[in-house]
């Protein structure tokens, strides 16, 4: 019985080639972007439409949580379901700011958001005292959702939980999650969410210049996130977790405690999620309880194993494939869309178990073998 061989190669950060490709993908996003939106008028053949923009940037959202997915999962061995929680607790985070922005602009002009004025509330619940404050707000988006991954993590791998318990524990915390955000009285909008956001910061964020400075730091922190990972696997830290992920008895028997190293990888990815929340949230424009749901936590597995686990890049190759086929399939077959997504998903698991870099590394060895 053959094993799936999940380890990196070792050595440096990145090599040149590695490194020329981190540099193309930062201009891209810094400087080529931006022209073809805003310098290149439209009508022509390579103006880029805001349209593309915001997808693009939404898709970048998503990547990051499914690099977020590879390190616990490809890489620790830890399959978690429940990640939609982190990200929407994240865009929370974001649209109570956002929220808080609107000011007197909304439908019933009043300094209370218009969903409260519509429930009759007096005043600002206990939570929302500090919303106005964007310091506050993203120290909330990171805060909130680590605490709870870390306190979530700490009772779970404690007592040894793993494997499907471990993934179904994750689903059912999400969809408690869920139904808590869906009550009117906790103050998040129920089922509506929050929407109809008019500034970040001072400035309208229907502005395409403000649409692509979000867009540019989507696609810097995603950047920023691949190269932390990169470092990450290929530290004494990283080799730790595959280890673990392969065998975490033997790393017990070692010295090492599993449960710390664990811990911290878990509280880090949930970490990540939330970020990758609070950035989707301005450019997409809502956020509401159905980013809780049981299907956004799996599909962020279905990005990492359609892409390639325990590469990095697969999983943000795949986020980008199942969603850009997501973004085609519900224009033009929208009634096909899900079984396209479960055959792919069966295709992947059956054929390509190391997906779309797998797919790669097998052309080019087989072009090794002929050139030799």
């Amino acid at each position: 019985m053959t094993s799936l061989n999940l380890t990196p190669r070792r050595g440096l950060l990145l090599g040149p080639k590695g490194w020329a490709a981190v540099m193309a993908a930062a201009v891209t996003v810094t400087v080529l972007a931006p022209l073809l939106n805003l310098v290149v008028p439209e009508g022509h053949a390579f103006h880029l439409s805001d349209y593309a923009v915001a997808l693009i940037g939404k898709i970048m959202c998503y990547a990051i949580c499914a690099l977020a997915m590879d390190l616990i999962w490809g890489y620790t061995g830890i399959l978690s379901l429940g990640h939609g929680l982190f990200f929407a607790l994240g865009g929370y985070g974001m649209g109570m700011y956002l929220m808080r922005q609107i000011g007197r602009d909304g439908n019933y002009k009043s300094d209370l958001p218009d969903f409260m004025v519509f429930l009759d509330w007096k005043a600002l619940p206990w939570h929302w005292t500090f919303s106005d404050s964007f310091l506050f707000q993203m120290a909330m988006v990171v805060l909130v959702p680590g605490l709870l991954a870390l306190v979530f993590g700490f009772f779970a791998f404690r007592s040894r939980i793993k494997g499907v318990y471990f993934s179904i524990i994750t689903q059912a915390m999400t969809f408690a999650a869920m139904l808590l955000f869906f009550r009117n009285e906790t103050g998040f909008g129920g089922n509506n969410g929050f929407t109809d956001f008019k500034r970040i910061l001072g400035v309208p964020i229907a502005l395409p210049e403000t649409r692509m400075v979000l867009f540019v730091l989507t696609g810097l922190t995603l950047i920023g996130f691949y190269l932390m990972a990169r470092w990450i696997v290929h530290s004494k830290f990283g080799r730790v977790l595959q280890a673990i992920r392969d065998a975490e008895s033997r790393v017990m028997f070692t010295g090492y405690d599993p449960l710390a190293y664990k811990l911290a990888i878990w509280t880090l990815s949930a970490v990540m999620c939330a970020v990758a929340g609070a950035l989707y949230v301005p450019q997409v424009g809502i956020i509401n309880p159905g980013e809780m749901s049981a299907a956004a936590s799996i599909e962020i597995a279905i990005w990492a194993a359609v892409g390639g686990r325990a590469t990095l890049i697969g999983p943000i190759l795949g986020a980008f494939f199942v969603n850009g086929a997501k973004s085609w399939f519900t224009q033009v077959f929208p009634e096909f869309w899900l079984y396209f997504l479960g055959a792919l998903f069966i295709a992947v698991t059956l054929f390509l178990p190391q997906g779309i870099v797998g797919l790669f590394d097998k052309f080019s060895s087989k072009k090794k073998e002929t050139r030799a």
